[in-house]
């Protein structure tokens, strides 16, 4: 009789939903499983992993080690933490490969502009001017074997804010992982990395933002990979009709203008959202001319206020569909 019972069927997975306020926005992690408690408590040591990045890579947190570094890096060699010595190094590959359309030194310049604590000004030409020397990201010395970091001129100070969030959000995943968690999506602001899939589908769906506030957000599929948005809709200012964002470029000292979102798909979230930062700084064109072959990226550019839909370009891998 042993051969025609039927087996215990297994509970169909269940959506664990949780949301804290950290990175200065809302850290979100949905986890399916079968086990409601085993969720809980991955998503607690998710939380915790993501609290433990932001107290080494925070600006705002003074006792954290990037404080500490940029406190004594210009005055001499700095050893530092293996993860911060990482996600300096790979900020520095992708400031190489962008010609410095992304650079970690532009905390001088950010906060210069007020962008830092949200104290926002117009700086002046002057101003300008005695800051845009210390922003290059030839000023910063890196030494693998000894891992430190050293600053090569006085006044030089790194912002890791366009790389730390999606790194806070790999290291998330990787503990949901390391728990078992098999369809996992963390999301961090504009930035958010998938695992696995929703029980009955091969993919998550995933809501861009729309940069106009106008609600026409658009749909991706997405599959183990991670998806990373750069805008000018949520941390700017306006003056006389210009809006300011915190998107700098940092050789010119001024906001980019014309872009008003930059897209990008990458295998981690550090990647997306890197890069996602330096091509809304390196422009579309280029981007295209350059990377299109080789990345999954879409900016949408600002048009008229009329226009019922601002222009848009692509490169041939984006959005990526079901089954890629």
């Amino acid at each position: 009789m042993a051969g025609c019972q039927t087996p215990a069927s297994r509970p169909n997975p269940e959506l664990v939903q949780r949301s804290q306020p950290l990175l200065g926005t809302f850290v979100v992690i949905s986890v399916y499983g079968a086990d409601r408690p085993s969720a809980q408590s991955a998503i607690s040591d998710a939380f915790a992993e993501v609290q433990r990045i932001d107290a080494l890579m925070s600006l705002h947190r003074p006792e954290s080690e990037l404080v500490r570094l940029n406190a004594n890096a210009g005055h001499r060699p700095v050893a530092v933490s293996p993860e911060l010595f990482r996600v300096i190094a790979q900020a520095q590959d992708i400031a190489r490969e962008t010609d410095g359309s992304f650079d970690i030194t532009i905390r001088p310049l950010a906060q210069l502009w007020g962008f830092i604590w949200k104290e926002y000004r117009l700086p002046t030409a002057a101003e300008l001017d005695a800051v845009l020397p210390k922003v290059n990201h030839q000023w910063v010395e890196l030494d693998a074997a000894a891992r430190t970091v050293r600053f090569l001129k006085p006044g030089v100070s790194l912002d890791l804010g366009g790389i730390a969030k999606g790194y806070a959000v790999d290291c998330a995943v990787e503990t949901l992982r390391a728990r078992g968690m098999t369809n996992v999506m963390v999301r961090a602001g504009g930035d958010l990395r998938v695992v696995g899939a929703p029980p009955g589908s091969t993919h998550w769906q995933v809501q861009l933002e729309d940069p106009r506030g106008q609600g026409k957000r658009r749909t991706i599929w997405l599959r183990d990979r991670a998806v990373s948005t750069s805008g000018n809709y949520e941390n700017f200012f306006v003056v006389q009709g210009q809006r300011y964002s915190h998107i700098l470029n940092p050789k010119t000292g001024w906001p980019v203008q014309g872009v008003a979102s930059c897209t990008l798909i990458a295998p981690s979230c550090l990647e997306s959202d890197a890069w996602a930062t330096a091509l809304f700084v390196y422009g579309a064109d280029r981007s295209l001319a350059r990377f299109g072959a080789r990345l999954a990226f879409s900016f949408t550019l600002v048009g008229p206020e009329a226009s019922p839909a601002w222009p848009t370009r692509t490169s041939p891998s984006f959005p990526l569909g079901p089954g890629q």
